[in-house]
């Protein structure tokens, strides 16, 4: 058992029809990030991270840590969990169909079966697509053990790109920041151009142990 944890409220989600089709990808980039740092500087004045439900995923001092890296404007608003390996099985397909949350930006939450807790954030929904899309504020992060967040190098625009076999973010030289494949037992992380990341996990490949995506409503 983990340490304390504050007291949250479980809100219904639903369950939807997984998409007939790829959708194509949202317009890459935002202007303002070109030259980011790979490691991001933790913001002065830090915002809390509310989910609506305790996270098997992340401890509180995790969250806590994890909080400032976000958009400012989407703090004070819960985060619902959209999908969880726990509770739905391990199928990339399910995650697809649960995260079908339009306009909603989605919060990845990985532990390893080292017990490394790693993940990305992306302005988009995770869903099958195309080709890559989202936008510059997409990132990537890992507690090893303290937190470091990789963030967009203007190098490309290798951000998110999902299908039913593979889930990629950041990319380059045939090389993917995080991918996961489709049953969500097996994925891999490796330095990209997109981010310049270290490797998140503590090997290049790892068995995923328990996986969260969080959207907002």
């Amino acid at each position: 058992m983990r340490g304390g944890r504050a007291c949250y409220h479980l809100l219904p989600d639903h369950d939807e029809e997984l998409p007939e089709g790829c959708e194509e990808p949202d317009r890459a980039g935002q202007s303002g990030w070109e030259g980011a740092p790979g490691v991001a500087p933790v913001l002065e004045e830090p915002c809390r991270l509310v989910l609506s439900a305790p996270s098997s995923v992340l401890r509180d001092e995790e969250i806590k840590q994890l909080s400032p890296h976000l958009p400012p404007r989407l703090m004070q608003q819960p985060w619902h969990l959209l999908y969880c390996t726990g509770h739905d099985g391990f199928s990339l397909r399910t995650l697809y169909r649960r995260a079908k949350q339009p306009g909603s930006p989605a919060l990845l939450l990985i532990r390893d079966t080292e017990a490394q807790a790693f993940g990305a954030f992306s302005t988009s929904t995770i869903r099958c697509s195309n080709g890559f899309y989202g936008t510059g504020e997409t990132f990537l992060f890992s507690f090893s053990p303290e937190l470091k967040v990789f963030r967009w190098t203007g190098r490309n625009n290798f951000f998110v790109k999902g299908d039913s076999d593979l889930l990629m973010i950041g990319g380059g030289s045939g090389r993917f920041g995080l991918w996961l494949d489709g049953d969500l037992h097996h994925g891999g992380s490796h330095p990209c151009e997109t981010f310049d990341n270290e490797t998140l996990s503590p090997r290049e490949e790892f068995c995923v142990q328990d996986l969260e995506l969080w959207g907002l409503a």
